[in-house]
């Protein structure tokens, strides 16, 4: 039973929730983190922090579990957001309620929110966040929170490839990776027309570790319109890159007024311009 206790890596909060779109109670599931459990590694250019293996409690994903979900509505957001949902939002979320589970069930064919997460359920609560943030509000800042969701959806579908490698885990991860791109791409343009402030989030990850504040979302846009970006029109091609290298210019300006900016963003920033500049010279060529 001692045994069982110590080899537990989440837990349920005392904190009782009431769903606001169905009402059901629950409690939200918690990870722990002390006893060795996270074993930080590398630090991928798009930011995600990378864990090795405990050799007592194996493998852990910390994003599996940043997303409160109702267990029967399957209503997800930050938790933040989740209990301060728009009453005027509820009804469009509760209407969504079979279309999203049936496009999980088409991938998924068993998933519970009620049980300790997964690695299914938690790349499934970042879907789910992804696709609740639609509904949500301008006040909310819902396209940049879409964008972070839709990179952690990446990532996690990255550890199902790794584990069921050739069942097209690999594209499922492309896929919201270029979902991603487009989402940070169109919450800084519409940050910067005033149709949508970023005010609404404090924290941007884009993991679990450290915020990278606006920096980062400037620098991932960039990084991911370079990797992900449409490569079909050439012209568009070299525009896009063309406003991405001044992107990365800005965050050299914003570096270099303040000591407080983290160096690795800095350093990921120096490598993704000279990429940046390889390519568009290989494009002149």
């Amino acid at each position: 039973m001692n045994e069982e206790r110590e080899l537990k890596i989440s837990f349920q909060s005392k904190e009782e929730y009431v769903c606001p779109v169905c009402e059901t109670n629950f409690h939200r599931e918690e990870l722990l983190s002390g006893s060795g459990r996270l074993i930080a590694g590398a630090i991928t250019d798009e930011l995600h922090r990378l864990y090795e293996p405990s050799a007592k409690y194996g493998i852990i994903y910390p994003l599996a579990y940043q997303a409160t979900v109702c267990p029967e509505c399957w209503f997800a957001s930050i938790d933040k957001d989740f209990v301060n949902l728009p009453p005027e939002v509820n009804k469009k979320i509760g209407a969504d309620r079979d279309r999203r589970i049936a496009e999980v069930k088409r991938l998924f064919s068993h998933v519970d929110f009620y049980a300790p997460r997964g690695l299914i359920e938690g790349t499934v609560s970042q879907y789910l966040a992804l696709r609740c943030y639609g509904f949500y509000p301008k006040e909310f800042s819902p396209t940049i929170k879409q964008g972070i969701a839709a990179l952690r959806t990446g990532w996690l579908f990255d550890e199902i490839d790794k584990k069921n490698p050739g069942q097209h885990y690999d594209w499922l991860s492309l896929l919201f990776k270029k979902k991603a791109q487009f989402l940070y791409y169109e919450a800084i343009q519409k940050e910067q027309n005033g149709k949508e402030s970023l005010s609404g989030i404090s924290f941007f990850g884009p993991d679990t570790d450290k915020n990278y504040a606006y920096e980062g979302v400037l620098y991932l846009s960039a990084l991911l319109q370079l990797k992900y970006g449409p490569r079909e029109d050439l012209v568009q091609r070299v525009a896009s890159l063309g406003e991405a290298k001044r992107t990365i210019a800005k965050i050299f300006g914003l570096g270099k007024s303040s000591k407080s900016k983290p160096g690795p963003l800095l350093e990921h920033a120096r490598n993704l311009y000279e990429s940046i500049n390889k390519e568009l010279n290989e494009t002149d060529e």
